[in-house]
């Protein structure tokens, strides 16, 4: 029997989570489909930042930054678990920008979104602060302003388990394997990657979300003709053990005239990146070059004292940025704007295919998705995501850490590091991990660096985890940290656990 819904959308990135969520908030039927697993692409992949993109100024892209700097205090105030401040420092290199230029940055940076929550900019002496230590003696007169950290891939985890909770369905593994018009409705099929089993549905509206493969989406499976242009470009990142011991991240500017960060990451490493290289070939292959590991490391040691090299590189990363093509001379001039396509008319069901974007914006991006769809289906609601904060968000005032203070003095058993954890990760939600617990014990089996069974059961039941890599690396950062035996002991108990649930469905 077919199915039937509103909104089909394909990819459970970002966009595809935050359309998918903003939807089905408005009593629409939604349902997305991933091929993998959520945030397996792209959206996993980033700098890790919510922020307006101070280097965007330079391009003129003022509307875009305005919108991002908007949006920073809209989503810090959504996601205080999974979202936080950080106060970045700006080292002048007398060499590059004029120190009057980057003034004029960060005046217009402090004033184009209407800043609420976040202190402003200031001028500060390298010589007398705590991130003057670890650079080059050299660097003397520096800056520092604000933007925030997010959680990436916990970002799209989140607003899929709201998409659900307001009555979308979310399903991962599950590839579109064709769509086509017919009688005013999409028909498309559907195939789980599991067990090669198919499913048909139709939906007044397609959403194409599928990011580096929003293009061949288009051609391949929806049978159209040839897509806006899609430029897509490979950014790359290097972990390294932490280089300085402050809270400080640094924004770096370089000789090409690209900017690299080096941020606090993970208590005891350091993050740097990005670097902007056009990418062609398999975007579900990406990984990083030598070149652009070399790249990174020249770039931030040319202003730390302790210098890097390759070996140092214990994690990196890479993702494919779908950029819309605007013929930019380089990848790193190309807008990180975002344009959204209709493809509709009489007696043809509306496809709206997603090109480009940033993490930052992903909440407008829906809301403007809804509003082009609303041309071709009727009014479809009013937008509501602007107040709402997401699962685990729920926190008074936003207060993080006076949030921690009482869930530890709720379970003075947990151990401090594990309790931080549990917040940062899950906000309120944390509370549905431990809840009925008096001890370690209560939770369940101990997999070994801080792996408890009832954790790893509140994601697979709860964020479509599956593999180790799920949990490890999307739904935590935890595979920095464990060790070879914990994620062997995590691999066998999430086997152990899908045999159990087999048996249990089929019995």
């Amino acid at each position: 029997m077919t199915e039937a819904v509103d909104i089909l959308v394909v990819g459970g990135g970002i966009n595809g989570a935050g359309i998918a969520r903003d939807a089905a908030g408005r009593g629409l039927s939604v349902l997305l489909c991933e091929k993998q697993d959520l945030a397996s692409a792209t959206s996993s992949a980033s700098t890790k930042l919510i922020h307006g993109g101070l280097r965007y100024l330079e391009y003129y892209e003022f509307r875009l930054v305005r919108e991002a700097l908007i949006e920073r205090e809209v989503l810090l105030r959504s996601a205080p678990h999974i979202i936080w401040p950080l106060r970045f420092v700006l080292p002048h290199n007398k060499g590059l920008r004029p120190a009057w230029l980057i003034r004029l940055g960060l005046f217009l940076y402090d004033h184009l979104g209407g800043r609420k929550q976040l202190p402003g900019s200031k001028g500060v002496n390298l010589r007398h602060h705590p991130a003057g230590e670890p650079l080059v003696p050299e660097l003397r007169k520096g800056f520092i302003y604000s933007d925030c950290w997010v959680q990436d891939s916990r970002l799209v985890a989140l607003n899929a388990l709201d998409a659900r909770e307001r009555g979308a369905e979310v399903v991962t593994r599950v590839e579109c394997i064709s769509a086509r018009r017919a009688d005013d409705r999409w028909h498309v099929v559907l195939r789980d990657l599991r067990d090669g089993s198919k499913r048909e549905v139709t939906a007044k509206a397609l959403v194409n979300a599928a990011g580096p493969w929003t293009a061949e989406f288009i051609e391949q499976r929806a049978g159209l003709n040839k897509a806006q242009s899609l430029r897509l470009v490979k950014g790359s990142h290097i972990v390294v053990p932490k280089m300085f011991d402050h809270d400080y991240p640094y924004i770096f500017q370089n000789p090409d005239g690209r900017i690299v960060f080096a941020i606090p990451y993970e208590q005891t490493y350091t993050l740097i990146g990005t670097t902007d290289v056009d990418f062609t070939g398999d975007a579900g292959a990406v990984a990083i070059s030598p070149e652009e590991t070399e790249y990174l490391c020249s770039a931030v040691n040319a202003y730390f004292k302790r210098k890097i090299k390759p070996e140092d590189v214990v994690w990196s990363y890479s993702g494919v940025r779908p950029l819309y093509d605007d013929a930019a001379d380089t990848a790193s001039a190309a807008t990180r704007d975002y344009v959204l396509e209709m493809d509709y008319g009489p007696r043809r069901a509306p496809l709206l295919s997603v090109f480009g974007g940033k993490i930052t914006t992903f909440r407008r991006l829906s809301e403007h998705a809804l509003a082009k769809l609303a041309e071709a289906m009727g009014p479809l609601g009013d937008p509501w995501t602007a107040g709402a904060a997401l699962p685990g968000g729920n926190i008074a005032d936003a207060d993080f850490d006076g949030y921690l203070a009482r869930f530890r003095k709720q379970w003075p058993w947990l151990p401090e590091a594990l309790a931080w954890r549990y917040v940062r990760n899950y906000g309120t939600r944390a509370e549905r991990i431990v809840a009925g617990a008096r001890s370690l014990e209560d939770l369940g089996e101990d997999l070994g660096d801080g792996l408890h069974a009832a954790e790893m059961n509140y994601l697979c039941e709860n964020e479509w985890a599956e593999s180790a890599d799920d949990i490890l690396w999307r739904r935590s950062k935890m595979g920095l940290h464990v060790s070879e035996q914990a994620k062997q002991k995590l691999e066998a108990w999430l086997a152990q656990r899908d045999g159990t649930s087999s048996r249990q469905e089929s019995a």
